[in-house]
């Protein structure tokens, strides 16, 4: 542990280390990593500030380390002149906390008076609202160190200029001013491109003739033969077939009975059908008409062909052939090359004109200069940030280090760990340990390791929408309602409410006296499914009986067959005979028993019952621990955190209403007869303790162990007491004892 004293204490069942100094956290990095309570925790889904997570996670990869906590340790309390100040967590440092005799704690004051300066404030102290707005604190200053230049970064009005087009043309970064800008890789590709488009519109210039064969109408000329070339393909291979077999001729061309499948159509609205057939008339002489004998659906395109090509290269002609086709096509083979050539076409929206301009005025190297000033302050901008890194950790470090260390403010009821989320408001119980999940298969598979009773709900935001899963820890109170499909209501950290459902539940004990019960409970689940079952199972047999004999006889049934009901009741009286007859053996063998006694063997006979239970559920409690819920989080807990029966009796605050003197005015009654049933039970129980004890008291004489020996009269003759198989043993007090 090195030579640093740690003093320690007991905390969730577990000696920890106590973080409770500047001195322990200046002396962090010295502290045996097997005494860490955590060896790192994810960076999102905390109740943390996530850019104080994000500056704890120096390499970026989502997760916080002990290297990482001990880095920063470091660097905090070296630029601290009295690390017992972060104990404060104090959301600002002022001034003279800085540690000027350090390098870096001297240049962080400078760069935090720099902040103060460029927001217009004046004062001896910084806070975390002023260090946050990088926007506010940049957004007066020219250059500012990221190697992006705004329009605010110049006073010259043609670089704004340039900078402008530029922004429209490539794009844009945002600087830290808060203001769309650009920086020198985007500035090299602008005016490459703007050479690069420059140099291909030079091309066409040069060869105008070659690759524009139809002067300016060549572009809409190259579209329209585009647009048709397979149409005529498709012509001319038609007339090929027909002079190969003209036999032929009238299935390659329109039928009458295509027409007439679409005759009874509004023929305007059949464009793709008609699209499809031949584009003129099938002829074996393989010409295409270039009048107005065309396909009615090309013929727009044809005529514009006609206007463009047709009338300047086939003038006075009607028909063309294919080869005649074919020369056109090939006149547009340059102006295809250059238009597959085509480069700059970022900057093709600002026209040829300005881009030449723009070439010609060449503030290339004065944008490049401009940029290269900005990145001169890269050092002073870094300070800067730093400075919000510093503020960021001055109010939080302690925090996080109780939470990280030691789990100092999960077994503090004044605090709350970062990994609870709410509490959970549910059937009369408020629950405060809710973590939210954010994936439920690492949960499945290690959760009910932890020993909790545990809660899974879907949780919806009554205002955005927004949905979380939360797993609740239920730690007190009754369980017989909760289940599956039940609602609550939760409210996060910051007071926002949830519509909250409960979709799982892990079961596991929550006291020892809800173990007490659980027999019992599981003995009634039992009788009242049984019962309903058997119900059930008789009414749909008598209702089936009634219907096959209805349906059978068209008779309506007996309601009630007296012989039949007879049998029925005679069979209940049978069993019930035999229950009270079994009832009363052992009442007859346990009549010797004094009171006392049976206090004893009541006591026996619960203990038997309900004292498994709550063994195994005290084993529980005992070993009941946050880990496994954490660990499916993604943390890496490396000591015990343990909720025991004390601890988690804090942690779900159970309804406590007063109970009210006066009457429900809307509570059912009690007969008459259940009143009567239930003092002839208390009375007959009364009269059987004194009758048993007075048999006892007669006995009590006899100091051994003896039997009584009845004798039964069967037939007129007394029978040994061994054969009719009824004699009663009588413990005796004194034997009781011996």
């Amino acid at each position: 542990m090195g030579k640093y004293e740690w003093k320690f204490s007991t905390i969730g069942g577990k000696s920890r280390v106590n973080i409770s100094s500047g001195e322990d956290i200046r002396h962090l990095g010295e502290l045996d990593q097997k005494l860490w309570t955590v060896l790192s925790s994810p960076v999102v889904g905390l109740e943390f500030d996530e850019k104080t997570l994000s500056m704890l996670d120096d390499n970026n990869d989502g997760r916080i380390h002990v290297s990482e906590v001990v880095k920063a340790a470091d660097w905090l309390t070296s630029v601290i002149n009295d690390p017992d100040l972060l104990l404060k967590k104090d959301d600002f440092i002022p001034f003279s906390a800085f540690n000027t005799k350090n390098p870096d704690g001297e240049r962080l004051l400078a760069s935090a008076r720099q902040i103060l300066s460029n927001l217009g404030i004046e004062k001896d102290s910084i806070s975390i609202s002023e260090t946050d707005d990088s926007v506010a604190i940049f957004a007066k200053t020219a250059l500012n160190g990221d190697g992006i230049i705004t329009e605010q970064s110049t006073a010259d009005d043609g670089l704004k200029k340039t900078i402008t087009q530029c922004i429209a043309t490539m794009g844009s970064k945002i600087d830290r001013s808060g203001l769309p800008g650009i920086d020198a890789e985007m500035i090299e590709a602008f005016y490459l491109a703007l050479a690069s488009y420059a140099e291909w519109k030079k091309k066409a210039e040069d060869e105008k003739g070659i690759i524009f064969p139809y002067g300016d109408g060549t572009a809409e000329a190259y579209d329209a033969v585009n647009l048709i070339k397979e149409k005529i393909a498709d012509y001319f291979m038609r007339c090929k077939l027909a002079a190969f077999s003209q036999e032929s001729a009238s299935a390659l061309d329109v039928s009458v009975s295509q027409i007439e499948a679409i005759s009874d159509k509004n023929l305007s609205e059949c464009y793709d059908i008609i699209s499809h057939y031949p584009l003129a008339a099938i002829s074996d002489k393989g010409v295409l008409p270039i009048d107005d004998r065309i396909n009615p659906v090309w013929q727009s395109t044809f005529s514009k062909l006609k206007n463009l090509i047709f009338d300047k290269d086939f003038k006075g002609i009607k028909e063309i052939s294919e080869e005649q086709w074919n020369s056109v096509i090939a006149k547009f083979g340059a102006y295809e090359a250059w238009l597959g050539a085509k480069v700059g076409t970022e900057v093709e929206s600002l026209g040829l004109d300005e881009v030449k301009a723009i070439l010609k005025e060449n503030r290339k190297a004065d944008l490049l200069k401009l940029v290269e000033d900005d990145k001169a302050l890269e050092s002073e901008s870094r300070s800067i940030d730093e400075v919000n890194k510093l503020v960021h950790l001055y109010r939080d470090f302690y925090s996080f280090l109780c939470n990280f260390v030691t789990f100092k403010d999960f077994y503090n009821p004044e605090e709350k760990a970062i990994f609870q989320a709410g509490r959970l408001y549910i059937d009369e119980r408020c629950c405060e340990l809710c973590i939210k999940v954010p994936d439920m298969g690492p949960h499945n598979a290690t959760a009910g390791l932890s020993g909790m009773f545990i809660l899974y709900c879907n949780c919806v935001h009554k205002v955005s929408g927004e949905t979380m899963i939360i797993a609740a820890v239920m730690t007190d109170g009754d369980v017989a309602s909760l289940r599956e499909g039940k609602n609550g209501i939760f409210y996060d950290r910051r007071g926002e409410i949830w519509d909250a459902s409960v979709f799982k539940i892990i079961e596991n004990p929550i006291s020892i006296r809800q173990a007490f019960w659980s027999p019992y409970r599981k003995l009634g689940r039992f009788i009242e499914k049984t019962i309903e079952k058997t119900a059930s199972e008789k009414d749909e047999k008598v209702t089936g009986d009634m219907t096959t004999q209805v349906a059978s006889t068209g008779e309506k049934k007996q309601m009630f067959d007296i012989a039949k009901y007879v049998g029925i009741f005679a069979a209940i009286g049978i069993a019930f005979g035999a229950i009270m007859a079994g009832i009363g053996l052992i009442v007859n063998k346990l009549s010797g028993f004094t009171w006392w006694q049976w206090l004893i063997l009541i006591a026996v006979i619960i203990l038997v019952i309900s004292g498994p239970a709550m063994i195994l559920a005290w084993l529980k409690l005992r070993k009941r621990s946050l880990s496994p819920l954490l660990n499916a989080n993604g943390w890496a807990i490396n000591a015990a955190a343990k909720v025991n029966i004390t601890f988690g009796s804090t942690l779900t605050e159970v309804s406590d209403a007063p109970r009210v003197a006066e009457p429900d005015p809307f509570a059912d009654k009690t007969p008459w007869w259940k009143k009567l049933l239930g003092w002839f039970i208390v009375l007959g129980i009364l009269f059987w303790i004194a009758y048993s004890s007075n048999l006892i008291h007669k006995v009590t004489k006899n100091p051994k162990w003896h039997y009584e020996k009845r004798e039964k009269v069967n037939n007129g003759e007394s029978v040994p007491v061994e054969e009719a198989a009824e004699s009663m043993i009588i413990l005796t007090p004194e034997a009781f004892r011996a």
